[in-house]
């Protein structure tokens, strides 16, 4: 057993490594039969990949080779440079093709393979990332893995690990059968079989706990790197105003205000990337993802309706104009992402080449503004990253600008305005960082819901547009006959059975969408992609649901996601849904399943309130009363866009302008008035034909 301590000892996540030697372009691989952008850029590699699927498994079963899977993304850094370290290197690539059956999964395509390899790699390594890298049996069960490796690393491991299977391999089946169970246990909830109880005190707890984490100078975890993670800041924004919590509403703006101040904010082109490196928000970790910023628009526009400030409309706006510009297709779908690389002058890929400045190129763009420029978005120590290069930050606000160099607010945003369109049209000279262009259902969904969240707010129709377009793409393309939903669209196609994260990030958009344009088409379709859920993908046993289907193939194990993250767990935003929804349709089967998952996580929450934010927003709407507000009449759509002017979580809206059979709207219609009831569980107060007199209802 000492070559599996030498082995699992050698994992180092996130090293530098030296170039080697590469030959490119002389080689095609089977991944030149895919579509996603990610596989494709392995295609050349002189490796033998495959693409994960059955025939792929299949041949390392017929061969009794080792599986050799390799997990990233198109916007992966350290993904690219592995692959040119490594897979474009052909020593590297005739050990790989004599030992293994080599696997390129796009983790965004294959979640569900990513989950289980990446429980492997945590459950050996204590941590993970991408690239990830996992040796497996020939079944699929993984035996070793870890991230990003140099080449002399990955090449010592692949040999020793080939020679232990050549000449040990019970020793390895014996660890694959420890490992399988390990795996499995890591994504299961058992039923919680205690009385469901939610108290204010309980998550009054969790968040002075909690609040040791914070940074109280910079915002955000005290830590580095930092991500964005929307849904932490969405349920403190919510938690702190329905407490009148002024000390944790200070904290979230300020997290607000650095976000928007930092160079994780693209302060030319709009549109925040994955996550700053620093503490201070400033160098990001380039690539700019559809999924944060989808929900960043949902947050900033919550965060301005309660504060009103100027900042946050501006970043809400700068990053739709970037979704419109850069991530947008004519169809109306939304693409992944942009990559962390682009090619510099000497056209080798390099991170952030696209975003950065050199002092000189500024001053020759902007003359005489090149000092009050440097100033605002500080070309000096503060704003310098490396090797001549600057990251344009933003430390001060604009009162403090104008008054240092005495000039009118409306002086400065002209200035702003110029800056912005003279280093666009510089910054646009240069070769542009690779777009991923397939489409996903899920991240589209969560896009949509940013774009009908900001019409909500600032009532600007073209947001609605955006929105119902992306909508009906995703009737039209990836929701299919029987009822299901397709995760991925590329070049015309939509493939991929849709994982559990699919139909609740939708379920979720389509429930907004109704409540924002009282179109039942978009509520009846969420309930019947909820019913379809309970088919494919529910346990009776532990009353939670899995993240694949029962109509896809099997994998090591089938886990349940119910930890939040970046994106929140799907168990989390489903069992949100079916709370609204079994107020929408009195559905006590609904009613009972959102509140057993929920009890079923609750002894999960308290040590890691981080993971468990979207749950802990659930909690609230237990905790805290809960508004069904309907408005019948006429003049609902009006009405409806006049509440939404103010902030209220605790509530759903449902409304007609004619009679209609909802339970919430049954027999309230007059042809003459536009009456809104405010109910808690069907059961209403005097209607009011005012929304001020509506709202003195809700919050007294």
């Amino acid at each position: 057993m000492k070559l599996f301590v030498f082995l699992f000892s050698f994992l180092l996540i996130n090293c530098k490594g030296q170039n080697s030697k590469t030959m490119e372009h002389q080689y095609i691989n089977d991944l030149i039969n895919e579509t996603s952008p990610y596989l494709l850029q392995h295609a050349h590699n002189p490796v033998n990949w495959n693409a994960w699927n059955s025939k792929t498994l299949k041949l390392a079963k017929s061969e009794n080779k080792l599986l050799l899977i390799s997990v990233g993304y198109a916007a992966c850094h350290w993904c690219h440079v592995m692959e040119h370290e490594s897979f474009e290197d052909t020593l590297v690539a005739q050990v790989m093709n004599e030992h293994f059956i080599n696997v390129k999964v796009d983790r965004e395509e294959r979640p569900d393979v990513d989950q289980v390899y990446m429980n492997a790699v945590q459950l050996m390594t204590g941590s993970g990332g991408w690239p990830m890298n996992i040796i497996a049996l020939p079944d699929g069960r993984p035996i070793w893995g870890g991230t990003y490796f140099r080449k002399e690393q990955w090449l010592d491991a692949l040999s020793q690990i080939a020679k232990l299977y050549e000449e040990s391999p019970e020793n390895i089946y014996k660890y694959a059968d420890k490992l399988e169970q390990g795996i499995k246990s890591m994504d299961m909830i058992v039923l919680n079989t205690n009385k469901p109880v939610f108290e204010t005190k309980f998550i009054e707890e969790v968040v002075k706990k909690w609040a040791n984490q914070f940074d109280y100078k910079d915002g955000g975890m005290n830590r580095a790197p930092k991500f964005m993670m929307p849904n932490n800041y969405h349920f403190l924004l919510r938690y702190a105003y329905q407490n009148n919590d002024k000390e944790l509403q200070s904290y979230v703006n300020l997290t607000l205000t650095k976000m928007a101040y930092g160079g994780v904010f693209d302060q030319i082109g709009g549109g925040f990337s994955r996550y700053s490196v620093d503490t201070k928000w400033h160098v990001p970790h380039f690539e700019k993802m559809l999924y944060d910023n989808g929900q960043l628009v949902s947050l900033y526009s919550d965060a301005y309706l309660i504060t009103k400030n100027e900042l946050y409309k501006e970043v809400v706006t700068q990053t739709l104009e970037y979704i419109k510009q850069e991530m947008s297709s004519e169809n109306g779908a939304f693409y992944s992402s942009l990559d962390a690389d682009s090619n510099n002058l000497e056209g080798t890929l390099e991170e952030g080449a696209f975003y950065i400045w050199e002092k000189e190129a500024l001053k020759n763009i902007l003359k005489e503004d090149y000092q009050l420029f440097s100033e605002y978005y500080n070309i000096n120590d503060y704003g310098f990253w490396e090797h001549n290069n600057y990251v344009l930050i933003r430390k001060d606000d604009d009162s403090e600008i104008i008054k240092k160099y005495e000039i009118s607010k409306e002086q400065l945003n002209q200035k702003l305005n110029n800056w912005k369109n003279l280093l666009l049209k510089e910054r646009n000279k240069r070769e542009k960082p690779r777009l991923d262009d397939k489409t996903l259902s899920s991240w589209n969904a969560l896009m949509l819901k940013g774009y009908v969240d900001a019409y909500r707010v600032f009532g600007n129709k073209n947001y609605l547009d955006a929105a119902e377009k992306n909508a009906n793409f995703i009737i039209n393309n990836q929701l299919r006959e029987d009822g299901g939903l397709n995760h991925n669209y590329k070049n015309g196609k939509s493939t991929i059975n849709g994982y559990l994260e699919d139909y609740a990030t939708v379920i979720d958009a389509f429930i907004t969408l109704y409540e924002n344009t009282l179109n039942e088409t978009w509520l009846v379709t969420a309930r019947n992609l909820a019913n379809y859920t309970f088919d494919h993908f529910f346990d009776e046993t532990h009353h939670m649901f899995y993240f694949t289907s029962n109509q896809d193939d099997a994998l090591v194990s089938r886990n349940m996601e119910y930890r939040d993250n970046v994106i929140p767990a799907s168990n989390s935003i489903m069992a949100k849904n079916l709370f609204k929804l079994s107020h929408y349709f009195d559905n006590n089967h609904f009613r009972k399943t959102a509140l057993t998952i929920l009890n079923n996580v609750k002894p999960e929450i308290q040590d890691y309130a981080s993971g468990y934010s979207n749950w802990l927003d659930l909690m609230l709407n237990y905790t805290n009363p809960f508004y069904e507000v309907a408005i019948v009449g006429n003049e609902a759509s009006r009405k409806i866009s006049e509440l939404n002017k103010n902030y209220i979580p605790n509530k759903i809206i449902a409304g007609s302008i004619s009679e209609n059979n909802l339970p919430l709207l049954a027999n309230r219609y007059l042809p003459d008035q536009t009456l809104i009831y405010v109910c808690i569980d069907n059961a209403c107060k005097l209607p009011v034909s005012k929304v001020d007199d509506a709202i003195k209802l809700i919050t007294p």
